[in-house]
């Protein structure tokens, strides 16, 4: 099974504006991601797909394979589609590296990639929460499965409810998983999910993933023990800078 690895480097953030360049311990965050993900035993290429020259070259600059993409794409899944258009290799599947995750784990895409098979369509990871402070933190999504692993539902909000128990014990009751943004596409799926209407559930959640649920597809769910340090804000950046030094 051939899997292609990508990793969206957009240049403009809302929250971040040039995030990707960022400088972490020497290293940019984009190389970073791109090193970590080169790790994984699973992935046959690894790719950046961006929209700027300055990402485009930086890459470049430390050996690093790169695609420039539109800068009109939705999301990273519309990103990894136009890679997808430009390659010459076939592949099997494709895997969506968050470009801000500078710490991610080979181990985690492995596991990902392990639950791979030709009658998978999508594919995402979970991990545990243990903190009341991100069971109740609505940029933290969370999400519940049935006994196939297969995603019903993902939520900012607490999923699921507990009905007549106060919240400051939910965690003692139920074991409550958050989402880790690591996404796997069988490649027809890939082709037909980026040709898809945002649905009414993506719109009022603002998750991508919520469009293809309600569009019948189905995701499934591994569970990984690895945290995931997502870089949202230059605070988000100070603190990781902290860690480091650390």
């Amino acid at each position: 099974m051939k899997i292609l690895g990508i990793i969206p480097a957009r240049f403009a953030s809302t929250r971040f504006p040039e995030k990707a360049l960022a400088d972490i311990g020497g290293k940019s965050m984009v190389q970073r991601v791109y090193e970590q993900a080169s790790k994984s035993s699973s992935l046959s290429k690894v790719i950046v797909a961006t929209d700027h020259q300055k990402i485009f070259d930086h890459v470049l600059s430390f050996g690093g394979q790169v695609v420039m993409t539109s800068e009109n794409h939705q999301s990273g899944t519309d990103r990894c589609m136009e890679v997808l258009s430009k390659e010459k290799e076939s592949f099997d599947f494709i895997i969506n590296i968050q470009g801000d995750e500078p710490f991610i784990k080979p181990e985690q895409i492995d596991l990902l990639a392990k639950t791979l098979d030709p009658q998978v369509q999508l594919a995402t990871l979970a991990k545990k929460i243990t903190d009341n402070e991100t069971l109740f933190n609505p940029n933290t999504p969370k999400l519940i499965w049935n006994d196939k692993m297969e995603a019903i539902y993902f939520s900012r909000q607490t999923i699921p409810y507990l009905r007549g128990i106060e919240k400051e014990t939910w965690l003692s009751k139920q074991i409550y998983y958050k989402h880790i943004g690591l996404y796997a596409y069988r490649i027809d799926i890939l082709k037909a999910i980026t040709k898809l209407a945002p649905s009414s559930l993506e719109i009022a959640e603002s998750l991508e993933q919520l469009r293809w649920l309600e569009n019948g597809y189905s995701i499934k769910v591994a569970i990984t023990e690895f945290e995931s340090i997502g870089i949202d804000t230059p605070e988000d950046l100070l603190k990781v800078k902290n860690l480091i030094a650390n």
